[in-house]
Parts: C-alpha cells; structure tokens; sequence
C-alpha cells in the first residue's frame, strides 16, 4: 500500500515538471523577409523560475514563430 502511494506521488511530481518545463519555453518570433529575430516571449516556469532571453541573448531550445 506504501509502495504504491510512493510510486504514485513519484510519478505525479515527475509528470508535473514535464509538463512545467514544456510549457515554459520561449517564443522567438523571427521575420519571414529577413529570417532575422524580432522579438522573444519568455514565459514563467514554476520550478525553474523566469528567463529572461532576448535576441541578443538567445535561448538554445525555443519555438520557432514565424512573423512579417
């Protein structure tokens, strides 16, 4: 019984900061003419705090959004 409340809150937290990690990587809007970056949308994460990347300080992994 134990071991399966263990397992449980185990699983829970580590489905948690998944998810809390994927929902808190940037945007970075780039141009379509210029294929240059316009602007980053930093979002807050509850474990990993907030970023604050631009685009002279560009993050390694982002979403890739495309703008005129």
């Amino acid at each position: 019984m134990i071991k399966n409340i263990v397992l449980s809150a185990a699983f829970g937290v580590t489905v948690f900061s998944v998810l809390d990690y994927a929902s808190s990587i940037p945007d970075v809007h780039m141009s379509y003419t210029d294929n240059t970056c316009v602007e980053v949308l930093n979002y807050p994460s509850v474990l990993f705090g907030t970023t604050n990347f631009s685009c002279e300080n560009m993050p390694t992994k982002f979403n890739h959004v495309w703008v005129q």
